[in-house]
Protein backbone atom coordinates (compact mmCIF):
# COMPACT_ATOMS: atom_id res chain seq x y z
CA UNK A 1 0.00 0.00 0.00
CA UNK A 2 1.43 3.28 -0.93
CA UNK A 3 1.82 5.90 1.67
CA UNK A 4 -0.64 8.10 0.20
CA UNK A 5 -3.48 5.13 0.33
CA UNK A 6 -2.20 4.50 3.72
CA UNK A 7 -2.79 8.35 4.82
CA UNK A 8 -6.19 7.81 3.32
CA UNK A 9 -7.26 5.12 5.19
CA UNK A 10 -5.80 6.20 8.39
CA UNK A 11 -7.77 9.56 8.36
CA UNK A 12 -11.07 7.59 6.72
CA UNK A 13 -10.31 5.49 10.23
CA UNK A 14 -10.04 8.00 12.35
CA UNK A 15 -13.30 10.13 11.24
CA UNK A 16 -15.78 10.77 13.23
CA UNK A 17 -20.03 10.44 12.23
CA UNK A 18 -21.69 14.26 12.02
CA UNK A 19 -24.03 15.32 8.62
CA UNK A 20 -26.17 18.54 8.07
CA UNK A 21 -29.55 16.95 7.61
CA UNK A 22 -29.14 14.33 11.17
CA UNK A 23 -29.40 11.49 9.11
CA UNK A 24 -26.39 9.82 10.54
CA UNK A 25 -26.24 8.05 14.25
CA UNK A 26 -23.67 9.87 16.42
CA UNK A 27 -22.86 6.60 18.77
CA UNK A 28 -20.54 4.03 17.57
CA UNK A 29 -21.31 0.56 17.34
CA UNK A 30 -20.73 -2.47 15.53
CA UNK A 31 -23.39 -3.61 13.37
CA UNK A 32 -23.48 -7.20 12.41
CA UNK A 33 -27.03 -6.79 10.44
CA UNK A 34 -28.31 -3.97 7.72
CA UNK A 35 -30.26 -1.72 9.55
CA UNK A 36 -32.64 1.38 7.63
CA UNK A 37 -31.69 4.48 7.47
CA UNK A 38 -33.04 7.55 9.55
CA UNK A 39 -35.04 10.26 8.41
CA UNK A 40 -35.50 10.96 5.05
CA UNK A 41 -31.81 9.68 3.86
CA UNK A 42 -31.08 6.59 2.09
CA UNK A 43 -28.36 4.00 3.13
CA UNK A 44 -25.66 3.46 0.55
CA UNK A 45 -24.08 -0.01 0.91
CA UNK A 46 -20.46 -0.70 -1.10
CA UNK A 47 -18.47 -3.55 -1.21
CA UNK A 48 -15.29 -4.74 -3.27
CA UNK A 49 -13.59 -8.25 -4.54
CA UNK A 50 -10.49 -8.93 -5.42
CA UNK A 51 -10.12 -11.73 -7.99
CA UNK A 52 -6.95 -13.71 -9.44
CA UNK A 53 -4.38 -12.38 -6.86
CA UNK A 54 -5.52 -8.73 -7.58
CA UNK A 55 -5.36 -8.82 -11.25
CA UNK A 56 -8.93 -8.06 -11.92
CA UNK A 57 -11.32 -6.65 -9.28
CA UNK A 58 -15.28 -6.18 -8.84
CA UNK A 59 -17.73 -3.89 -7.21
CA UNK A 60 -20.80 -3.85 -5.42
CA UNK A 61 -23.30 -1.57 -4.09
CA UNK A 62 -27.06 -1.18 -3.37
CA UNK A 63 -28.93 1.83 -2.19
CA UNK A 64 -32.32 1.52 0.02
CA UNK A 65 -34.93 3.00 1.78
CA UNK A 66 -36.16 3.43 5.20
CA UNK A 67 -38.52 0.18 4.51
CA UNK A 68 -35.33 -1.66 3.56
CA UNK A 69 -36.47 -1.76 -0.16
CA UNK A 70 -33.90 -1.37 -3.19
CA UNK A 71 -34.05 2.15 -4.80
CA UNK A 72 -30.91 1.05 -6.96
CA UNK A 73 -27.93 -1.51 -6.84
CA UNK A 74 -24.39 -2.09 -9.05
CA UNK A 75 -22.21 -4.63 -9.98
CA UNK A 76 -19.14 -3.10 -11.84
CA UNK A 77 -16.12 -4.77 -13.00
CA UNK A 78 -12.77 -3.04 -11.83
CA UNK A 79 -9.10 -3.42 -12.69
CA UNK A 80 -6.21 -4.42 -11.31
CA UNK A 81 -5.39 -3.75 -7.00
CA UNK A 82 -3.02 -4.22 -4.87
CA UNK A 83 -4.55 -5.08 -2.18
CA UNK A 84 -7.95 -5.61 -0.26
CA UNK A 85 -8.10 -1.93 1.26
CA UNK A 86 -7.08 -0.43 -2.03
CA UNK A 87 -10.30 -2.44 -3.75
CA UNK A 88 -12.44 -0.95 -0.63
CA UNK A 89 -11.12 2.49 -1.73
CA UNK A 90 -11.86 2.06 -5.10
CA UNK A 91 -15.51 0.47 -4.46
CA UNK A 92 -16.23 3.20 -2.03
CA UNK A 93 -15.77 6.05 -4.46
CA UNK A 94 -17.72 3.79 -7.32
CA UNK A 95 -20.72 3.51 -5.07
CA UNK A 96 -20.41 7.47 -4.35
CA UNK A 97 -20.09 7.93 -7.81
CA UNK A 98 -23.21 5.69 -8.41
CA UNK A 99 -25.52 7.37 -5.69
CA UNK A 100 -24.74 11.12 -7.54
CA UNK A 101 -24.97 9.92 -10.94
CA UNK A 102 -28.50 8.31 -9.88
CA UNK A 103 -29.75 10.95 -8.15
CA UNK A 104 -29.33 10.14 -4.35
CA UNK A 105 -27.81 13.39 -2.36
CA UNK A 106 -28.76 12.60 1.06
CA UNK A 107 -27.15 9.06 1.92
CA UNK A 108 -25.51 7.37 4.54
CA UNK A 109 -22.61 5.35 3.25
CA UNK A 110 -21.64 2.06 5.22
CA UNK A 111 -18.97 -0.57 3.76
CA UNK A 112 -17.30 -3.49 5.65
CA UNK A 113 -13.71 -2.14 5.46
CA UNK A 114 -13.48 0.92 7.75
CA UNK A 115 -14.07 1.23 11.26
CA UNK A 116 -15.96 4.64 10.48
CA UNK A 117 -16.11 7.58 7.66
CA UNK A 118 -17.25 10.91 8.07
CA UNK A 119 -18.86 12.78 4.68
CA UNK A 120 -20.01 16.40 5.85
CA UNK A 121 -21.60 18.46 3.20
CA UNK A 122 -20.38 22.18 3.98
CA UNK A 123 -20.37 25.41 2.12
CA UNK A 124 -17.59 26.57 0.14
CA UNK A 125 -16.16 28.95 2.62
CA UNK A 126 -15.73 26.00 4.43
CA UNK A 127 -14.10 24.16 2.24
CA UNK A 128 -11.72 26.70 0.98
CA UNK A 129 -8.10 24.56 0.89
CA UNK A 130 -9.37 21.84 -0.64
CA UNK A 131 -11.08 24.40 -3.51
CA UNK A 132 -7.80 26.18 -3.83
CA UNK A 133 -6.07 23.16 -4.35
CA UNK A 134 -7.97 21.78 -6.86
CA UNK A 135 -7.74 24.99 -8.86
CA UNK A 136 -3.75 24.69 -8.21
CA UNK A 137 -3.86 21.37 -10.59
CA UNK A 138 -4.33 23.22 -13.56
CA UNK A 139 -0.93 24.40 -13.46
CA UNK A 140 0.77 21.06 -12.59
CA UNK A 141 1.52 18.05 -14.69
CA UNK A 142 1.96 15.58 -11.83
CA UNK A 143 -0.02 14.39 -8.57
CA UNK A 144 1.97 16.44 -5.67
CA UNK A 145 1.97 14.93 -2.20
CA UNK A 146 2.39 17.42 1.31
CA UNK A 147 2.77 15.30 4.00
CA UNK A 148 2.91 17.38 7.70
CA UNK A 149 3.67 20.68 6.11
CA UNK A 150 1.36 23.56 4.57
CA UNK A 151 1.15 24.05 0.72
CA UNK A 152 2.44 27.31 -0.25
CA UNK A 153 -0.38 27.80 -2.97
CA UNK A 154 -3.18 27.34 -0.95
CA UNK A 155 -1.42 29.68 2.33
CA UNK A 156 -4.16 32.30 2.25
CA UNK A 157 -6.69 29.78 2.18
CA UNK A 158 -5.39 28.25 5.46
CA UNK A 159 -4.50 31.56 7.39
CA UNK A 160 -8.41 32.17 6.27
CA UNK A 161 -9.55 28.39 8.12
CA UNK A 162 -6.84 29.86 10.82
CA UNK A 163 -8.36 33.01 11.93
CA UNK A 164 -11.86 31.50 11.82
CA UNK A 165 -10.91 29.11 14.64
CA UNK A 166 -9.41 32.28 16.99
Amino acid sequence: MGPVLGHLLADMESAQYNHAWGCIPTSFKVISVWQPPLGNCFKLNFDGACFDDGAASGYGAVIRNEKGEVMAALAAKGGAVRDSEEVEVFACRKALEFAIDAGFMEIILEGDSFRSISINCVRRTANGVAHALAGFTRLIDDDIVWLEEDPLTVVDALYLDANALN
